[in-house]
Formats: structure tokens, sequence, C-alpha cells
């Protein structure tokens, strides 16, 4: 059996309030003929498939002309999807009965028996292999809020952690029961594990913050794969190959420039996981950084060499590289981003983000500090902010842990 891992979608992201449909659309045109080509048997998609609670119209139309094109092209594709923070998972499930009679399953929150609580065999799917068979056991447990834990005595370990652990073994445990020889044990997941690359510009802190990462023991050993959503970075955890984060398949923010944006393609027999490997996602669009790295050292030196870049004026407006500049500054330069569009003037690019650093010439902290767009701040950073002006400290671990239900609760 084949399965294609991929997350964290964000449909109906904008960037520095530019629409990333473009790129969207290119990614999932190029996702459609990698799933014909590669004769993929499962799709399983680990969270944020859009960017909001309330994606736009557009966002919604792109992703189910993607589901309509993906069975017409292979109707015997499994499509599961699960629920990540940036999801909202009543709506993801709101067409859930026209979904799975086409085998493609949404589970937007945990499956609960009419108690109201978590029933693990509602939470097993089969996946079949190109002849129709079952080649796998697919345990999926979608994005967790602290309500959704079982209670845990503080005495026997921090009740997030603990509670996620024991709902996963319970989880896995009917999966496991329903496992015949030569099936394969998947689970999904979308969580921060601890000891994972995170991208501070884009990736939100879940599940209490980084305070609460995850270690990788919660996963049986006994798992043939275990497929991530959250980071964008992709990555294996705990070393171990088969718990991974595919990453996301296009740079969300600007620092994520360098991640090698792909899908990983997974083979499975006889239970187990006999090959992984990489598909590279094309960038239809470039992120260009000047400097590279840092701060120019003087406005002269970053006008110069955005003069100087190198652009394709053949490309269409859609596919214009995005730009970031940062520049250190000695003294204040209010006309600055002026200069910067004139230099840029006429030029196939689209300036993004113009970040000034004040290089520190004496003047206090007040005087010489740039205001932070609220666009690049965290709900944990503006709570941080307000904390430090109020109370001229740092919030403490559980003031940071409570603001963190709070916020997931809200959500």
């Amino acid at each position: 059996m084949r399965l294609l891992h991929t997350a964290d979608w964000h449909l109906g992201q904008t960037l520095h309030g530019v629409s990333r449909e473009h790129e969207h659309q290119h990614f999932l045109d190029w996702l459609l003929d990698r799933l014909e080509e590669h004769a993929v048997d499962a799709l399983v998609i680990a969270g944020d498939l859009f960017d909001g609670q309330n994606p736009p119209i557009t966002a919604l139309a792109q992703f189910y002309r993607f589901v309509a094109a993906a069975k017409g092209r292979l109707p015997d594709l499994d499509i599961v999807a699960i629920a990540g923070n940036h999801d909202s998972g009543s709506r993801l499930e709101a067409p859930s009965p026209l979904l799975d009679a086409m085998g493609v399953r949404i589970v937007g929150s945990l499956p609960v028996d009419g108690a109201g609580a978590f029933d693990p065999e509602r939470a097993v799917l089969a996946l079949t292999d190109r002849t129709g068979a079952v080649a796998a056991r697919c345990v999926v447990v979608p994005y967790l809020r602290p309500a959704d834990l079982p209670a845990v005595d503080e005495a026997e370990g921090d009740p997030l952690i603990e509670g996620v652990r024991r709902l996963y073994a319970a989880a896995a445990e009917a999966g496991r029961a329903r496992l015949r020889p030569g099936e394969a044990l998947i689970l999904t997941g979308h969580c921060y594990m601890g000891g994972g690359e995170l991208s501070d510009l884009s990736e939100r802190k879940i599940l209490g913050g980084n305070l609460h990462a995850l270690p990788a023991d919660i996963f049986c050993a006994d798992a043939a794969y275990v497929a991530l959503g959250h980071l964008h970075r992709p990555q294996a955890v705990g070393g171990r190959d088969g718990v991974r984060y595919s990453g996301s398949p296009i740079p969300l923010a600007l620092d994520e420039e360098p991640y090698p944006h792909q899908v990983v393609l997974a083979e499975f027999a006889a239970g187990r996981l006999v090959e992984r490997r990489a598909l590279r996602v094309p960038r239809v669009v470039e992120i260009r950084r000047v400097p590279g790295n840092g701060a120019a050292a003087e406005p002269e030196a970053a006008l110069a060499a955005l003069r100087a870049l190198p652009l394709d004026p053949a490309l269409p407006p859609e596919r214009w590289p995005y730009l970031e500049v940062t520049v250190a500054l000695p003294e204040p330069r209010p006309g600055l981003r002026d200069e910067v569009e004139a230099a840029l003037a006429g030029r196939p690019v689209r300036l993004l983000k113009l970040t000034v650093r004040p290089t520190g010439d004496g003047r206090t902290l007040a005087e010489s500090a740039v205001r932070a767009e609220l666009s690049d701040l965290s709900p944990e950073d503006v709570f941080r902010r307000i904390h430090a002006r109020r109370h001229e400290s740092e919030p403490d671990p559980a003031l940071l842990a409570a603001f963190h239900e709070l916020l997931e609760d809200m959500a």
C-alpha cells in the first residue's frame, strides 16, 4: 500500500495582505499528478487544511474541487483528513454525509459515544490497497484541546501530557484490536512534539505552548507510521523515522524560505514501513530577502542591492517574487520606505516587508525601537508585552498555560 502524507495547507492564507491562492492551486494541481503518477492508495492530510476557522469561499471551493478531481482520477483512493488548530472541526465535518459516500473521511473532532466520552473504536478507519484489500488501520486523532483529554491527577504527571498519552494509548489499542496479519497500524496527529523546529512567525504554540511539548513516546512503538501536522519544516521526531512531520507544501512565512517544502510518500508491506521518500513541491513564487541574512549595514547598501536584484520581466504578476528588506539604522530615516519603493518601481517584484533594526546609539529603547506590526505578533507575544508593561515581569509558566487554554477554548 502506498500512502501520501501531507499537512498544513493553510488554504485561504494571505501573506502580509497578499493572497496565496495561485500558489495553493499550483500545489494542488501538482499533487493530483503525483497521486496518479505513484498510484497512491491513501492520502492523509494531517490538519490545518485551512488558515482560519472561517475560511473564504474561494478556499472552500479550492479544497472541494481538489477532492472531486482526486476521486475522479483515482476512484479507489482513500482520503483521510483531520482538523488542525487553525481549522474549525465542525465546519470541516459539515459535508461528511456526502464525503463519506465518496470514500473521503474528514475528522474534525474526537468521535464520542452517546454519553459524550471518547469512543476509540470510531477513531479507527480501514485503508485499502490497489486490490481493494484492507492494508492498514488508520487511527485518526485530530488536534486536541485540553477539554478533550481524560482527567489525570497531577501526582501522576503533567495533566496535559499524560492526558494525551492515555488518549493515544486507548486509540492505538482500538486500532491494534482490528489488525489482521499483514496490516499496518498508522496513527495521525496535529500537535507540537518536543525537539521540533518551530517557525516563530507562522506556527502557533499549542496545547499550553512549548511548556507542553509532547514526547515521542506517547505513540506506541508498534505503529508502522505516525503522520503528523503542525510544524512546517519536515522532520522526524524522537529519532523515530516513522514518526514524522511532512511539513507544509509552501512557505507560510518569510522565514520559511529555506525549508525543503514537500510531501511524504510511504510504502507499507506485511504491516511494516518498507520505503519512505520525500517529494519536493516545486516553488512557483520565490521569496527574496535583502540581504540574505541579518540586516544591511546601511541604507545605501540595501538600496544598491535592490537596484541590482536579478528579476525576470517575463513572469506574470501572480508569480512575481515576494521581497523582504531588512536595514540597520543608526538614526531614524523617515523616508526609507519611499526610497525602497522608488528603487523597485516598475520592477517585477512585490515588497512584502521592510524591517528596520536600530543599531543603538545611546538613545533609550523607547526612542529607538521600531514598532512591531500586529500581524507579526502571535497572541502569546501580545500577552507577554501587556504583562511586562503592567507588571514589569515575565508571566510565570502556570499563567502562560492558563492563557493558552483560554485561547484554545475561544478558537
